[in-house]
Parts: C-alpha cells; structure tokens; sequence
C-alpha cells in the first residue's frame, strides 16, 4: 500500500535522486555541443563540414528530443512517474556509452536521436514527482534543489570534456545513468498518481490539450515564457566568437568557457528565483524580475563594444543568473494543470521550449543576412522577451495551489 504521507526520509531521496538525474540530463546535453567539433575530426570530417555536420547531430538531438517529451509525458500520466525515470535513464545511458564507439556521421546520428529521447524525460518526470510528494508550501523548495543542482552538470560536461578524451566523457556520462539507476531502487510512486492510477479517468491524452481553449492558452503560455532561456544560451553564448567580432572585440571568446559560466550563473539563479518565489509566495512576480534582468543583460551584450575575455565570461554568469527564472518556470508548468495530465506538460514544456530554439534561429539567421547579427539578435531578443511577458501576464498565479485534482473535458483546471 502506498503511503499517503511519506517520510522526510524518502522526501530527501526522491530529492536527490531527482536532482541527479537532471545532472546527468544536462552533462548530456551540453557535453555534446562542447566536444561535437573534436569528435567529428576525429571521425574525419573536413573542418569544412564540420558546422554544417554539427548542426545536423544537433537537429537529430532536437527532434529526439520532441519526440522523447511527447513520448515519456504521456507515458508519466499513463503509467506512472517511476516508470519515465527508470525507463529514460536506461535509454539515454546505453546511447551515452554506445556514442563512445561511434566510428561514422551516421551511427552518431541515430545514438544522439536515441540520447535525445532518453534525455526528454528526466527533468518533467522529476519535477512532478516532486511536485505531488511535497507540500504545496514547500514544494518550490524541493523543484528549486532539482534544478539548480541538475544545472551543475553542464559544469561537470566542461571539466570532463577538458581532462579526457571525447569516448571517455560519453562513457563517463553513461556509467553515471547506471550508477543513478541503482539509486532509484528506493524511490517511491507519487500518492496523488497512485490514487487514480486503476481508475477510469482519461490520463495523458495529450489531445485534451487542444479540446478546451483555456487548457490550450495556458499551455502555450507556460511554453512561451522560458523561450528567452534558450535564445540567450543557443544564440548570445553559443555564437559569442562571431558576436565578438561584430563587436569589436579582440580577444578570443571560447564557446565552451561561456556556456559553462552560463549554466553555473542559471545554477544560482534557479537557487535563487526558486528560494524568492516561496518568500514572496509568488511565482509570477519573480519570473517578471528575472525576465526584466534577461532583457537587460541581452541589451547590455549587443551594447558592449570592445569586450575583454573576462568581462565576456562575467557577462555570461549574469545572463545565466537572470534567465535562472528555469526551475520557476517548470514548477509553474506542473502547477497549471490537473494529476491525469500534469506529466505530460510538465515533460513536454521544457522540450519544446528547447524546440523552439530551432524556430528562433531560423528567424535570426534570415533576418543577419538582412540587417546584420547585431541589429538580428537585438530583434529576435525583443520579441521573445516581449512575447513572454505577455504570457507571464495571461498565466495563473500558481504558489500553495492544490494539486490533487484532475483535468476533463469539462474541466478547466481552474
């Protein structure tokens, strides 16, 4: 029998276990776009394609990545939370060690694919499980430990891709998923899922999204308002050498070193804006604070002729700090909706908000070759802040929500 009140025990277990698992997630991801390039030369690939080929594992990450979201969200609301965690560690692990022995583009490929579904379903899983176990006072609390600590792992991605080989960081990578999964034996199913899990209440039907136009505008809305997130760490850090040169400045920016002071910048952020968000007892208006100190530190960077290195590195801590609003966003997600649908969004939004990377830098790239990188990323960054504050400002306070309920077709949530 499930117990309805687990102990403080088991609260810190899940916790933990929640946190690392996102640790892992994000050591995946980010070990990849930091020894990519390397990896593809030491597969052969003329320093000519590299780019074009790079872009295109990515891309195959991306969409593993949307589909995994759609995949393990339903499978969370179906079949339960422990289920995407157990079954996406597995997944994303077994690409990991597998990806150490690539020899060919087209094997790597389909791994980082396979990786990309794995990766989807960690921090949605997490987040809900957290999110149904904790109290609704101090829920915030438990979400903010998983993010900020689960952030440290594009951190530890940068550290292992600089002492080792690029076969070796993606063994380590999976031999840290197989370690995790061990401690997952002691994790429990959430109460709230547990409750309607033999029941006849429609769960994870993703479509039920679509049937109620407030559902709908409240899901977009939650997705609208994290696409700053990426727009800074996919466009501002990951392009900083050619942004460096546009402005002017000398020194040689090094990708690998801006996205790692990013990430240690969002770490503390998400410490941060998860910690104000239960003293305010507000997750609107923090999200609002952090947004406004986005779009300050984005202007700031398109403004800022003549860089050094280390101002540069100092500039990406403070963008990772003010787009840190991550873990509030995420929480905010599973609080918007009722059990029978709450890991389907949970999971999906974070990915689509990764996905929406790709919309973005499709709108960047045609309007540089008009308007020049500067003035492009001045645009692209306006409308993307400017859309998520309209979506902040249509979207639900969510702080002390109760969140055993469920979602139907006649049934808002509200």
């Amino acid at each position: 029998m499930v117990s309805t009140k687990p102990s403080h025990k088991n609260i810190t277990l899940l916790i933990i276990v929640a946190a690392l698992g996102y640790f892992v997630d994000i050591y995946d991801l980010l070990l990849f776009l930091i020894i990519k390039n390397k990896s593809l030369s030491d597969l052969g690939i003329p320093m000519a394609d590299i780019t074009r080929v790079g872009l295109n594992l990515m891309n195959w990450q991306m969409a593993g990545l949307l589909i995994g979201g759609l995949l393990w969200g339903v499978l969370g609301d179906k079949k339960g939370r422990l289920s995407v965690l157990f079954g996406s560690i597995i997944l994303y692990s077994l690409a990991n060690i597998a990806n150490g022995f690539v020899q060919n583009v087209e094997v790597y490929a389909a791994l980082r694919f396979i990786a990309g579904v794995g990766l989807a379903g960690e921090l949605g899983a997490g987040i809900t499980l957290v999110s149904e176990t904790m109290t609704k006072e101090s829920r915030g609390y438990g979400t903010m430990v998983v993010s900020g600590v689960g952030i440290l792992g594009a951190v530890a991605a940068y550290f292992v891709a600089d002492l080792f080989n690029w076969r070796i960081s993606f063994f380590v990578g999976g031999g840290l998923g197989i370690i995790l999964l061990m401690l997952r034996l002691g994790v429990f199913e959430s109460g709230m899922f547990s409750k309607i899990k033999t029941s006849s209440v429609d769960k994870g039907n993703i479509l039920m999204l679509f049937q109620n136009a407030n559902r709908l505008k409240k899901y977009i809305n939650s997705i609208l308002i994290a696409v700053p997130v990426w727009f800074v760490v996919g466009i501002l850090v990951a392009l900083a050498p050619n942004f460096g040169k546009a402005l002017g400045i000398t020194d040689n920016l090094d990708t690998g070193k801006g996205v790692m002071f990013t990430y240690i910048g969002i770490s503390l952020g998400d410490f941060l804006s998860g910690a104000l968000s239960q003293l305010f007892k507000s997750r609107k208006k923090i999200v609002f604070v952090f947004l406004s100190l986005t779009y300050l530190g984005i202007l700031f960077f398109l403004f800022s002729n003549g860089l050094s290195a280390s101002a540069f590195y100092l500039l990406c801590l403070f963008l990772g700090l003010s787009t840190g609003y991550w873990v509030v966003f995420v929480t905010m997600a599973s609080e918007q909706f009722g059990t029978n649908l709450r890991s389907t969004v949970t999971t999906t939004a974070p990915n689509f908000v990764r996905g929406s990377l790709i919309l973005v830098t499709i709108l960047f790239n045609f309007l540089k070759f008009h308007f020049g990188i500067i003035n492009s990323a001045l645009t692209v960054g306006t409308l993307v802040v400017g859309v998520a504050f309209l979506a902040l400002f249509q979207l639900d306070e969510t702080y002390g929500k109760d969140l055993d309920y469920i979602e139907n077709n006649g049934n808002t949530g509200l």
